[in-house]
């Protein structure tokens, strides 16, 4: 009897022999590309929600620090100043610990600036910032405490002169009244300061989600492409 049909037989279990192995390779690559894919993507996750958490810290620093401060900042609204007159009144002391039984003492000039505001029409105590008026609410201006007494004599003399020279200039003022005996030359805690503050923490908060989110996309997208090649097989 003839021997095609066993030929056949054997031609096609080495066939589907052939083809088994195929799959098995095929299946053993996927397998490798999946797990040399899984630790980055699980460390891009964690750089991600890391990046999160950090953001959130920020905030939440920056919320107990920074806001009441611009809060207590009352001096919103903004005007031009008209110099009335800017003196250099009597010397006072800095007075910053050391220690336990310890004080360190320096003297520095007190500048006192009042002008007329445009808005108000009556003489004002100018303030250098808010931090000055807290330091000392006779000064309008407090050089720094490393300053040798001579040097900031200088210093105050120089920034006197310079409000002589440069008028009007703009100053904000208390558009409700609260501080309506003085008006401020710089604010120290404004809106673009707190936008400045807010902006890195956003900055590493969006970039963080971006991450996730791009991973996610990324293990859905394999998923989905995983699916389809098993319903066509």
């Amino acid at each position: 009897w003839s021997l095609g049909p066993v030929y056949g037989i054997h031609r096609q279990e080495s066939i589907r022999n052939i083809y088994q192995k195929i799959r098995e390779y095929d299946l053993l690559d996927k397998r490798k590309t999946v797990t040399a894919l899984k630790p980055g993507e699980d460390r891009a996750i964690l750089l991600g929600f890391g990046m999160i958490v950090c953001s959130i810290m920020m905030y939440f620093i920056l919320g107990i620090t920074m806001i009441p401060l611009y809060m207590e900042s009352v001096w919103t609204k903004e005007s031009q100043c008209t110099l009335l007159n800017a003196t250099i009144k009597d010397v006072l002391n800095y007075s910053l610990s050391c220690g336990s039984d310890c004080w360190i003492i320096s003297q520095y000039p007190c500048l006192q600036v009042y002008v007329n505001l445009t808005s108000f029409g009556e003489e004002l105590l100018l303030y250098h910032t808010e931090e000055t008026r807290k330091a000392n609410s006779k000064c309008s201006y407090i050089p720094k405490f490393q300053m040798a007494h001579n040097e900031s004599l200088l210093h105050v003399e120089a920034i006197r002169d310079n409000f002589k020279k440069y008028q009007p200039f703009p100053c904000y003022y208390d558009p409700a009244e609260k501080q309506r005996k003085s008006v401020l030359l710089t604010r120290l805690h404004g809106p673009k300061i707190l936008f400045h503050f807010f902006l890195w923490p956003s900055c590493m908060l969006i970039g963080g989600t971006a991450i996730v989110a791009m991973v996610k996309l990324n293990q859905y997208l394999s998923l989905l492409c995983e699916r389809i090649s098993k319903i066509s097989r």
